[in-house]
């Protein structure tokens, strides 16, 4: 078991923030060896990986059709967006629960079981008639339910797997596939709308992909993962781990409950400032994510680009190229966002916080140019929405790498 309990702060000299920050206990100190990440880890982590690509593609299959889905249901705008605020809504309730769940049973039954959930609601929705969309918005709020379970506890795993050495390494690499799924999630949606005619199939090829993550999971994933990080330990920039000496046979095994563990993290300003700004972030990407598709095509519309779409299957060019932009940008931002913090860490002990609250400036810049110029130039606003999102993905692997 490991010590949850709360720990006495280095003094302020010693205090570092993101990948290298820890409380530890004031002592003596000894050196610990570490054996490099086994060729299984890496395959648990390619699963993870896999696994994370299609619950971010069930998450933007909605937007990348959209204009088909309202038509479809006969939604409004403000419909539109509650069908969104469900899914974040029941996602939100979701998250400490299962969070709470991760850290005390076992985790890869908990992750097997959100994906196999996910899928079988992502499947049934295909098949909802016009006249219930309530049913539709329910099914949306459970896909939140589900991803929850997934999103909480993978990255825990790969925490466990890897030492602070390959650690953010992993991390990005995980988190590279937000952006990756994310932007397949509108290609996907576009593309069977447009080959099919037929939206609804958008939402029966991840549950079959969802099927195979699973069958990976049961094969691959250990029941319990031994976990590398020990209980007072300090992780040096350069990566060394210092263990506080413990006096032989005490035991520190401590069980709290949820309630104390809410109590200790608030007490905690590092995570308490970085999950506010990390809650704007997704406020962000959460709007554009949604919007953007839609957005875009209305500003053509304006524009006299194109003709208003009347009938059921409308032209979703826009999801496919935003999609593009999602994916490009998305690596790039993640590998960028990881190398910087590799880099400038070893000259600054704040450069985590430093990264996330200069590019979530500069992508606020960028976005607010991309709508004051979406009534004149569309290609202008392409890039200045790209640049955006290449800013925003800069913070995935950097705020993760804080906050575990």
């Amino acid at each position: 078991h490991e010590n949850t309990g709360l720990q006495s702060q280095p003094p302020p000299e010693e205090q570092n923030y993101g990948a290298t920050a820890a409380h530890v206990r004031q002592g003596p100190f000894v050196s610990v060896s570490r054996n490099g990440p086994a060729k299984r880890d890496y395959l648990i982590a390619a699963v993870l990986c896999y696994a994370n690509l299609i619950n971010f593609m069930d998450w933007f299959i909605v937007p990348g059709i959209l204009l088909d889905i309202q038509k479809y249901f006969k939604l409004s705008d403000g419909d539109t967006g509650l069908l969104q605020t469900v899914f974040i809504l029941c996602y939100m309730l979701a998250a400490p629960i299962f969070g709470y769940l991760g850290d005390r049973f076992n985790r890869k039954i908990i992750l097997g079981a959100g994906i196999f959930f996910w899928s079988g609601v992502t499947l049934g929705s295909s098949f909802i008639s016009e006249l219930y969309y309530w049913i539709f918005f329910l099914s949306r709020g459970l896909v939140g339910i589900g991803t929850a379970s997934y999103s909480t506890i993978a990255p825990t795993i790969i925490a466990d797997l890897f030492e602070e050495g390959k650690r953010t390494t992993m991390l990005s690499i995980f988190y590279i596939f937000i952006p990756v799924g994310s932007g397949l999630g509108y290609v996907l949606a576009a593309g069977m709308a447009e080959v099919t005619g037929d939206w609804h199939w958008a939402f029966r090829i991840t549950p079959c992909m969802g099927g195979l993550a699973l069958v990976l999971l049961i094969l691959l994933v250990p029941h319990r993962t031994q976990r590398r990080t020990a209980a007072h330990r300090a992780l040096s920039i350069s990566g060394t781990i210092r263990v506080a000496a413990e006096k032989p046979g005490v035991h520190r095994t401590v069980k709290t409950t949820w309630c104390q563990d809410v109590i200790s993290l608030a007490k905690n300003w590092s995570f308490v400032w970085s999950s506010l700004g990390l809650t704007a972030m997704a406020f962000v990407t959460g709007a554009l994510g949604m919007w953007v598709p839609l957005f875009l095509y209305r500003a053509q519309v304006v524009q006299g680009i194109v003709s208003p779409c009347l009938q059921e299957s409308c032209n979703s060019s826009n999801s496919l190229i935003f999609g593009g932009i999602t994916i490009g940008t998305g690596i790039l931002g993640v590998i960028t966002g990881a190398e910087a913090a590799r880099r400038l860490r070893k000259i600054n002990n704040k450069a985590d916080p430093l990264i996330c609250a200069t590019s979530m400036c500069i992508s606020a810049l960028c976005l607010y140019i991309a709508l004051m110029v979406a009534q004149t130039n569309i290609l202008s606003t392409f890039i200045f929405i790209a640049f955006g999102e290449l800013f925003l993905s800069v913070n995935w692997a950097v705020v993760t790498d804080i906050l575990l």
